[in-house]
């Protein structure tokens, strides 16, 4: 067991790519979010714990090795959620010490009496502790995004893929999309946004999205978006100016000679610069006369030299924000002032004032900024905390099904959260869109609470 505190890593949205993606690192999470952690928590009796659970809370970090850092770090967070004499007692397993793992450092946190456990930090660890703590029926609060690993007892706090879409879809519905797509990375958070939208569809009466995962060349890319837009039957509808019905250009002095004709697609008569390479693509506008695509609204999942080739492929194939509402991954967030070729694309990501007061008082402590998986432990304990002042008299902990699974949730660093019984977390996000210039700005806010229908 270690109980040593901080250090710092920069993280993305999802735990489980801490050190393996730096670039995601810096993401979904860049603009995140707190009001202090005001658990709006009353308790509430019911669930089914050991025998032998009681207040300890177990936290389960990786705290050697390679995501030591990061481990520290958050282990910090923790510790200055749990800042008062009577919070509950920490018991700290370090997940990456010699001979130890997530399902052994589990199994001494039940051995120890921990009536709930903060953590493991990924999702493979979380496949390795689940069984432990299913079968002893101690709660679990993951810091992985990966839902899949979500069950009844074990919950996942990291910002998932499915919030994210869920969050756009209902808001382009609101605004009158009907037909979704999604053209993605061949790869696990491809796959991710492509089954969350799916699921949201379905679960919002809409048609079954068109979906699409595309390999890593310009060619391959370009030649699979437009299958997936009926780019041949769009531009075969395309009217076809008459040759002979052309009037003849005046050859008067100021006359905009014929190898400069204004072009449709670039109408202040500027010469067209040649196609840009992918790192700075830009989206030409829309050509007149050119028919929509059979899709109303398409997510995206690339990030990095990747985009580029997206973008370049989006303007081959004519597909614009006339027609459609383009929308990706939170990972945006992180490099948006790069994106100006996507304007008007959105992303979901929690408001980041709401974690400004958050920030404040980690900087006064530790002199550097916290990175953003350690909004997730400061909130996560400082719900439990608030969870044990409230619990029942008479009871053992407070750490019951039925108080964690409140139905107005909780509020936290990244804004409004709130867990329901098969181990899912609801997350109130704002809607971003990319500026002209690049950035993003908030366009849809977060609600401010939790909407009770989400799944």
């Amino acid at each position: 067991m270690r109980r040593q505190t901080f250090g710092t890593q920069l993280q993305g949205q999802d735990a489980d790519t801490a050190s393996a993606r730096p670039a995601c690192k810096r993401l979904l999470l860049a603009g995140l979010a707190l009001s202090v952690l005001t658990a709006c928590a009353s308790g509430g009796g019911g669930g089914h714990h050991a025998p032998h659970a009681g207040r300890n809370v177990g936290v389960l970090l990786p705290l050697s090795g390679a995501n030591a850092r990061l481990g520290q770090e958050m282990l910090t967070a923790t510790r200055m959620a749990m800042n008062t004499p009577t919070a509950p007692p920490l018991d700290v397993h370090d997940t990456a010490a010699p001979g130890s793992n997530a399902a052994t450092a589990a199994q001494a946190a039940i051995k120890a009496g921990d009536g709930l456990i903060l953590g493991p930090l990924t999702m493979d660890e979380t496949v390795q502790a689940a069984p432990v703590t299913t079968a002893a029926g101690v709660p679990v609060l993951a810091f992985t995004s990966d839902m899949s690993v979500a069950r009844p007892g074990v919950w996942t706090l990291g910002i998932a893929p499915e919030q994210q879409v869920r969050r756009m879809v209902l808001a382009a519905r609101q605004q009158g999309r009907q037909h979704f797509a999604a053209f993605l990375p061949d790869n696990r958070l491809g796959h991710a946004l492509g089954q969350a939208l799916q699921q949201v569809c379905e679960e919002n009466g809409l048609q079954s999205p068109q979906i699409m995962f595309h390999d890593s060349t310009q060619e391959a890319i370009t030649t699979s978006l437009k299958t997936l837009s009926a780019y041949d039957s769009r531009a075969a509808a395309v009217p076809q100016p008459d040759p002979e019905a052309q009037p003849p250009v005046a050859s008067t002095p100021g006359a905009v000679p014929d190898s400069a004709a204004m072009d449709p697609a670039n109408p202040d008569g500027a010469p067209q610069a040649p196609t840009p390479a992918p790192e700075t693509a830009t989206a030409p506008a829309a050509t007149p006369d050119f028919p929509a695509p059979p899709f109303d609204a398409l997510l995206l999942g690339d990030t990095g030299l990747q985009l580029g080739m997206i973008i370049n492929a989006l303007a081959q194939a004519h597909v614009d924000n006339t027609h459609v509402q383009i929308m990706g991954p939170g990972l945006w967030g992180a490099f948006a002032n790069k994106l100006g070729a996507l304007q008007g694309a959105w992303y979901a990501a929690p408001d980041p004032a709401t974690r400004q007061t958050f920030v404040q008082q980690f900087m006064a402590s530790y002199h550097h900024m916290p990175t953003p998986l350690a909004d997730l432990t400061y909130d996560a304990a400082a719900l439990v905390k608030a969870l044990d002042q409230n619990r029942p008299a008479g009871s053992a902990n407070g750490y019951s099904v039925q108080a964690l699974t409140r139905p107005d949730g909780f509020g936290g660093v990244d804004g409004a959260f709130g867990f329901l019984d098969n181990g899912k977390t609801r997350r109130d996000l704002a809607v971003f869109q990319i500026l002209p210039a690049g950035g993003g700005k908030i366009v849809i806010p977060p609600a401010g609470r939790l909407r009770r229908s989400a799944n």
